[in-house]
């Protein structure tokens, strides 16, 4: 009901486009997007979908029609790179075996292509909270989801004598499966599971458990049996009645009477735990007790219709792929963290819990931001899992799957987050259940407190405290010595976060000492260095520092596409560059809450303009990789917003698009789809603030409706289209607004209407005084 009432409310007035007429799942599902086509509620913790043989099935499934479907599993991650992380407990159709002893189990011995539709794509089908296949032997498969159950619907040929279904067990994403376990009962088909799996990005391990129950024109299986390898046990029911040997692969079969004539149905419930069988069962029992698949479906429905609906769009003369990238985008946002309160395996507790942090280096500048424009509430429940993860481990949560801690790719990210949060709902979070003051204290723990092992939580924290920088030349227990520069360049904004909430609780004090640290990121310029070979004089860059304060040297080129070496700067323990994933190049134009003294360092206004556009020249600008997001936009703090507008057009138009192959690298758990909105919405965020960068939108009106607030902000542009894509005037319900290149939070806390007068003209300015604010310039102290 509650969801029901938001959406007609953001709709009153006007005609209210239907979202997921606009949603594509299959964006990204090749070419390493690795996005997730599959079933889910929004945030749900079961993400049901297709698995393949493809080497880049990350999120199970490949948009590629050569690679084969090795099953249906019940668990999935959206967008992520590392190993393949989850696929857990594959269910799959077997079409006919001469014998249940004959059935082939194993996945070489089963897989199998899908139909092909005229224009040689695979015959998959996708919508918020629904996903079918249509195999080369005639069954049909389709899935639906609720937050902790699969729904499986297999439709088999009447050619089917026999129709059956496997629990795959031991093929997880990694092949990592061990201590299992598997049940069959005699009586109703009922196949319970578990198991020890891998994380798929660190050093853990993870305890599931699964219950599978069967529905269909029958009363029980009419065969059953545990398998090994390719060898079926007929009337056995435990998988221990085989020589149980890790490396193998393990499951149960089910066979099941044919319907007398036409085809069989057959529905496949899946409850999942992390806690026990007895749970998975119970969950499932209490989610999907009638076994109505289109119910399901339809509840799924209206929970994704609710959350993408709350963002409005007007598509007149805008070209209907704009809107399907902007609503597919959006949908992304929602699939991760996941909501996994009530299986928590680490401890009992009565808040919320979420997980599926992957990562929080790739999530905080736009997922979370997006999310204080439209989706609070959950938001909130977010931050109270975190915060309560952080008073039992120690430290907020940065890079988590299924309970598991997994490597930190940067700083201390959950800082702008829970930042993030309170700067905006500051006033809101008693009632939305957060303590100020264990927010706070949560913060304080990260930027104060060393973990035994910075790799998997926490920071640095002594090193930085000690010298304003991490040394490259030191060799300190408790993680690797590595991304030294990127990661002092991180716990600066960090910091900077933190003074932000300190500042909002009357800490002066605090607040004067991480505003104070937020500044140490020029601890780690180096003025002299140069790029080599390059006719332009573009000089100073973060660079990594000796404990003695004398300089190291890394090639400013190092880890781009123009790097020599050809580095790729991921995770290994050995490098000694200072820089994680991108370039000194990109990393020395972040400085999202100073970049007035960024345009100080770098010679002026005109340095700094030319610099971009030579990072935009030579290739060294990255949209596959979140350091670069802010880049296009940074001409805004040199006040040329007109060629931030220009920049973020080439961006849209080069990387983006509504194809299979539409993102340009890894949609990272929505980090890529946020970033998008925000482009096509005509903002960026600054996460940890009160404020937007504004550009252009791709719409003549976009409108964020916000439950918490109940109220509607729309953005509205006159003279759109026709190449007026730069911003001349702004006002706020009707008044003059100080600037033209960013936007304060109270906007959208009352329901403004903000008018944009857009026009042809680039050389268009920020206003009198209407630079974004910047540290060093007094914008935030």
């Amino acid at each position: 009901m509650y969801r029901l009432i938001l959406y007609a409310l953001v709709t009153v007035g006007a005609a209210a486009l239907d979202p997921l007429d606009y949603v594509n799942l299959f964006i990204g599902t090749v070419n390493g997007g690795h996005t997730f086509p599959g079933a889910s509620v929004p945030h749900g913790m079961v993400k049901v979908g297709m698995d393949t043989d493809s080497p880049g099935n990350h999120a199970g499934y490949d948009g590629d029609p050569q690679y084969n479907v090795t099953g249906f599993s019940q668990l999935h991650q959206s967008g992520t790179g590392g190993q393949v992380p989850l696929s857990n407990f594959k269910l799959f159709p077997v079409y006919n075996c001469s014998a249940f002893e004959q059935c082939l189990t194993t996945i070489d011995s089963r897989k199998i292509l899908r139909n092909l539709l005229p224009d040689g794509s695979p015959d998959d089908a996708a919508s918020p909270g629904y996903f079918s296949t249509n195999l080369t032997n005639s069954i049909r498969v389709e899935l639906t989801a609720t937050r902790r159950t699969a729904l499986h619907r297999y439709t088999f040929p009447p050619a089917s004598k026999t129709p059956r279904i496997l629990l795959d067990v031991t093929n997880d994403g990694q092949i990592s499966a061990n201590d299992i376990t598997m049940l069959v009962d005699p009586d109703t088909g009922r196949m319970t599971a578990s198991g020890s799996f891998a994380d798929s990005f660190g050093i853990g391990r993870f305890n599931a458990y699964a219950c599978v129950d069967f529905h269909g024109n029958f009363d029980g299986p009419s065969e059953y049996g545990p398998y090994k390898i390719n060898y079926p046990d007929l009337w056995g029911t435990d998988i221990q009645q085989h020589y149980y040997t890790w490396g193998y692969e393990h499951g149960g079969l089910v066979g099941f009477p044919a319907s007398a004539a036409g085809s069989t149905t057959i529905l496949a419930r899946v409850g999942v735990s992390l806690i026990s069988i007895a749970q998975a069962c119970s969950t499932a029992e209490e989610e999907i007790s009638d076994w109505d698949f289109e119910r399901v479906l339809g509840d799924s429905q209206e929970q994704w219709r609710d959350i993408l609906g709350r963002v409005q769009v007007q598509t007149e003369a805008v070209d209907v792929n704009t809107t399907t990238l902007l609503y597919s985008s959006l949908y992304r946002t929602h699939l991760a963290p996941g909501d996994y309160t009530g299986e928590n395996p680490g401890w009992a507790s009565s808040e919320p819990y979420y997980d599926s942090f992957y990562c929080n280096w790739d999530t905080y500048r736009t997922v979370f931001p997006l999310m204080s424009l439209h989706d609070p509430v959950t938001f909130a429940n977010i931050v109270r899992g975190m915060i309560d993860i952080q008073k039992h481990e120690g430290w907020l949560p940065e890079c988590r799957e299924m309970g598991t801690k997994m490597f930190i790719q940067g700083g201390s990210h959950g800082d702008p987050i829970l930042a993030e949060f309170f700067v905006k709902f500051q006033n809101h979070a008693s009632d939305l259940g957060i303590s100020a003051d264990d927010l706070y204290a949560a913060l304080v723990a990260d930027a104060e407190d060393t973990p035994p092992n910075w790799n998997i939580q926490g920071r640095q924290a002594d090193a930085w405290k000690e010298y304003g920088y991490i040394p490259s030349d030191t060799t300190f227990r408790g993680g690797s010595n590595t991304k030294q520069v990127s990661r002092a360049i991180e716990y600066a904004f960090d910091d900077f976060t933190i003074a932000q909430v300190a500042k909002l609780l009357d800490k002066e004090d605090d607040a004067a000492k991480y505003f104070s640290r937020a500044g140490n990121f020029v601890n780690s310029w180096n003025r002299n260095i140069s790029v080599p070979d390059i006719a332009q004089n573009i000089t100073g860059f973060f660079q990594p520092k000796f404990a003695n304060g004398t300089w190291n040297y890394t090639d400013p080129r190092h880890c781009s596409v123009n790097d020599p070496l050809k580095a790729t700067c991921f995770l290994n323990a050995i490098r000694r560059d200072g820089f994680y994933e991108t370039s000194p190049i990109v990393y020395s134009q972040y400085v999202p809450h100073d970049t007035a003294k960024l345009i100080e360092l770098q010679g002026g206004p005109d340095k700094f303009i030319e610099r971009l556009d030579w990072m935009f020249s030579e290739n060294y600008f990255d949209s596959t990789n979140e350091p670069s997001q802010q880049i296009p936009h940074m001409y805004h703090y040199a006040n040329k917003p007109g060629m931030s507008s220009q920049r973020v057009r080439e961006t849209i138009s080069t990387w983006f698009n509504t194809s299979v192959n539409g993102l340009p690298g890894n949609d990272d758990s929505g980090a890529m789809g946020s970033y998008v909105v925000f482009y096509l919405a005509g903002m960026y965020p600054l996460p940890g603030t009160r404020q937007f960068l504004l550009s252009s939108p791709y719409f003549p009106s976009i409108s964020f409706y916000n439950p918490l607030f109940n109220s509607t902000t729309s953005i509205i542009s006159n003279n759109f289209g026709e190449g007026n894509i730069y911003v001349q005037n702004v006002t706020v319900d009707g008044i003059p607004y100080k600037s033209t290149c960013y936007l304060e939070w109270d906007v959208f806390e009352t329901g403004s209407t903000v008018v944009l007068e857009l026009s042809s003209d680039p050389e268009v300015g920020c206003g009198e005084n209407g630079l974004p604010p910047s540290l060093s310039t007094g914008g935030y102290t």
